[in-house]
């Protein structure tokens, strides 16, 4: 195990600005949750960075206390989105509403932050939209291009913002989805948006929902390139300083619940929802404004630890075989945290062919593709994957009819 502390340790709330931020949950040294190993590198030492939350006593924000270095966390990317028919569906029907509620003209510019392989403008192009995909992964947008994607492989930031103005002028809708959790200098993205987005145009952003992490224990989302846990109201703090306003928030399934907001520029015409001020009273009510809510959540991880370590361990004492699925970045979090291994589990299924024949960081376990598992006896899969937990199981059906089992490991650890 090889420590790096050549990141950076972050004084200041990322929403605020103040130095009021204390920690309240510790996952201890963590290696980042994409860099998968090749046989090559499972021998040789491993970097491993602090993986700390801060809560902010000023704001209330939840966040990452170190950041390390976006070039090292996206140059090389290994996360396809398009591997998901869950997602790719979800995106199509992402596109077709934002056409309808927002009367989108034909040929109207859209544009993607973190645009993946164009899982998202892909359908807005079908539409008949201009569309641009903005992703600092060099491979991913290389796989975004053939597909007839238009794509920057550039970081998001005020100068490419004024080049892209010139260029191709303002964009009625800019989206970030999955990808504003990813951001450590909010202030540059969120100037750079000002400056591309229409003066009535829209700015969509869709994350996971901090009482989603909260209610249903999803601690495994928690990883180096999860940079802020968002609220509405750290949302609406953070686009207030910049002139912003939230005029709308749907609740969305995806990623084991998440939220879609909708911004727009304190002028712009829309008209302020209900639904804005519905969120913010039930946040108050689980009260995410309390530090002692976090504590409690802490106690509540180590709870699930212990019920998960003893229910794999009582397996492997009677002999059964154990694999999990799915090898997610959130995984490699529960795996460390929880110290899983090839002693517990024999192999990880992964439907991604760019993480098949690699290993798990940290962990060392093999990822392998499906046909591993038609050949194999296995008796339990451990599903990583766990947002996906009900297509993966029907679509395995044949695995449950032959006797095996599946493990679903958060909120509770349960067998199905």
């Amino acid at each position: 195990m090889k420590f790096n502390y050549t990141i950076k340790r972050n004084e200041k709330c990322r929403v605020c600005k103040a130095g009021q931020i204390e920690k309240v949950l510790d996952f201890g040294p963590t290696p980042l949750a994409n860099a998968f190993l090749s046989k090559e590198e499972v021998n040789k030492e491993e970097y491993f960075y602090p993986l700390q939350v801060f809560f902010c006593k000023k704001c209330t924000m939840l966040q990452l206390g170190h950041a390390v270095s976006s070039k090292l966390l996206f140059d090389d990317y290994v996360y396809v989105s398009s591997t998901s028919p869950v997602f790719i569906q979800h995106f199509v029907d992402f596109a077709l509403q934002v056409a309808t509620q927002f009367n989108v003209k034909k040929n109207s510019l859209v544009i993607d932050l973190g645009s993946n392989d164009g899982i998202l403008l892909h359908p807005f192009k079908k539409i008949g939209y201009r569309v641009l995909g903005i992703e600092p992964a060099s491979n991913i947008a290389k796989i975004a291009r053939k597909k007839g994607v238009d794509t920057v492989d550039e970081f998001f930031n005020i100068p490419l913002a004024k080049k892209l103005k010139r260029k191709k002028g303002k964009a009625e809708i800019i989206t970030a989805t999955n990808v504003f959790a990813h951001i450590d200098d909010l202030d540059e993205v969120i100037r750079g948006v000002k400056i591309l987005l229409d003066r009535n145009g829209a700015f969509i952003i869709e994350a996971p929902y901090l009482i989603d992490f909260i209610e249903k224990r999803y601690f495994d989302l928690v990883y180096h390139e999860h940079m802020s846990y968002w609220s509405i109201r750290s949302l609406q703090t953070l686009f207030k300083r910049f002139g912003m306003t939230i005029f709308d928030v749907q609740k969305v399934p995806v990623h084991g619940g998440s939220v879609r907001v909708f911004v727009k520029h304190k002028s712009g015409k829309q008209k302020v929802q209900k639904s804005v001020l519905q969120f913010l009273k039930q946040e108050k009510k689980i009260r995410l404004h309390k530090k002692e809510t976090y504590v409690k959540y802490d106690k509540k991880i180590l709870q699930n630890r212990v019920s998960l370590l003893d229910l794999l361990t009582r397996l492997k004492l009677k002999g059964k075989k154990i694999i999990g699925y799915g090898a997610p970045a959130k995984g490699n979090t529960l795996l460390n945290y929880f110290k899983i291994g090839p002693d517990i589990l024999d192999y990880i299924v992964d439907d991604s062919v760019f993480k098949q024949g690699l290993f798990t960081p940290g962990t060392h376990i093999p990822v392998v593709s499906p046909q591993t598992l038609k050949k194999d006896k296995v008796n339990y899969i451990l599903i990583l994957a766990w947002n996906f937990a009900d297509p993966i199981m029907k679509n395995y059906s044949w695995f449950k009819k032959r006797g095996g089992k599946f493990i679903v490991p958060v909120p509770i650890p349960k067998i199905i």
